[in-house]
Order: C-alpha cells, then structure tokens, then sequence
C-alpha cells in the first residue's frame, strides 16, 4: 500500500505520522512538500498531519487549503483515495470543502494538551473498521481551535448519513455533539482532532491509535 505525507510549513507532526504509516504498511510514505504540483502514482492513503501550517496566520488552514498540491488532494478523493486529516489536517479539509463545518477556538480559549477519551461512534468505515463499535479508546489532543462547529442541518445530516466516526466521552472543548471526528459521505475521507499517530506505542502511552491505521489495511 502506497501512502503520502503532506507536508506545509509550520508542520509539526508530519513525522509522526510517517512513523506510524511505515509501522502499519512496512513502507515509508512519501513526504510530499506543499509547493509540489503532483502526488506520487498509484498512491492509496494521503495524510494530512497536525501542526501550525503558515503559523495559522488567517485561520487555521486556511493559507494550507490554498496551496499547489491541494487540486490534486482533492481530485483524489473523488477518486475514492483515502484521505486522513488529523488536528490542523482536519481544519484544512473543513476549509477545502472535502468535510463539512468548520474548527473554532476551544471553549475555554484555552490550548488543550492531553489525553482524551472518545468513543467509537461507528466501526463500518475503512478508518474504524478494526475497533468495536462504541469502543472507549484513549488518544492524545494537543490543539487550540478544536471546537467542531456546523450548523443543525448539516449536524443531522451528519448523523443520519454514519459519518460521526469519533466523539469525546467528555466534551473538551465545546465540540458541537461531543463530535471528535467526521468522515465524508463516501467514506474515504476522515478529519479528526486527535492523535492517532500518537498511539501507536506502548512506550509512548497507549497503543488505541493503532487500530486506525489497521483499519486502512482492511
């Protein structure tokens, strides 16, 4: 399995989740720069990392969902590539249109560092398919503007289409609907606030966040 990494600058989890594709799929993905105009051929997962692209300068994301590689990011997934965006990867797909609604400052305005508690939502995609659905999983947050926001229609539809993949068992940061991570209606595409390339390592506290990257492999 092919994978890729985008990288922008203000990326500080891009190796992180290098780390944590070449563990699952035994390969190193390729580390795919911001300013490129193509992403490799034949490539199956495409991952958006967290960090501060641009310094989050605007909004965070936003100067991302503007860069050259991001045309073919999303010609991708409408060709049913697998798309994971995670922490500020989830604020740029919100920007670009590939996920609905929008990632606001936490509640309290207030950066969040710590582990979190979700809960499986569903386990039928091809991101959660190795967990058990309503599963209690534990995985790091480590952001500033994480508070999911859409509107009641869109939340609906959300629910209603099984595309709530993640929610806090303990709402930290305002999330409308305790939601953690959202997936597109095809279900190739997934945002999410938490770490899971974070998880990956007994030594590094929890292995919760290993199942997802197992998942792809399905």
């Amino acid at each position: 399995m092919k994978s890729a990494v985008l990288v922008f600058p203000g990326s500080n989890c891009d190796r992180d989740m290098a780390v944590a594709l070449e563990t699952v799929t035994g390969k190193k993905p390729h580390m795919v720069w911001h300013g490129d105009s193509a992403l490799p051929d034949g490539v199956d997962i495409i991952a958006l990392p967290g960090g501060f692209s641009y310094g989050d300068y605007l909004r965070s994301g936003a100067m991302a969902a503007r860069s050259h590689i991001i045309g073919e990011v999303i010609k991708a997934a409408d060709r049913g590539v697998k798309i994971l965006g995670v922490c500020n990867g989830f604020q740029v797909l919100t920007e670009i249109g590939l996920l609905p609604g929008a990632l606001m400052r936490n509640k309290n305005i207030e950066f969040i560092c710590k582990d979190a508690k979700l809960i499986v939502t569903q386990n039928r995609s091809v991101f959660t398919s190795a967990y058990d659905e309503n599963q209690k999983i534990t995985i790091p947050v480590a952001h500033h503007d994480g508070n999911y926001f859409a509107d009641d229609d869109t939340l609906d539809r959300l629910e209603n289409d099984d595309c709530v993949a993640f929610r806090y068992a303990e709402n930290i940061n305002g999330s409308a609907r305790d939601i953690a991570g959202v997936l597109n209606k095809a279900g190739n595409v997934l945002g999410m606030m938490p770490h899971p390339e974070r998880a990956i390592d007994p030594k590094h506290g929890g292995t919760d966040g290993l199942k997802l990257f197992e998942s792809l492999l399905s």
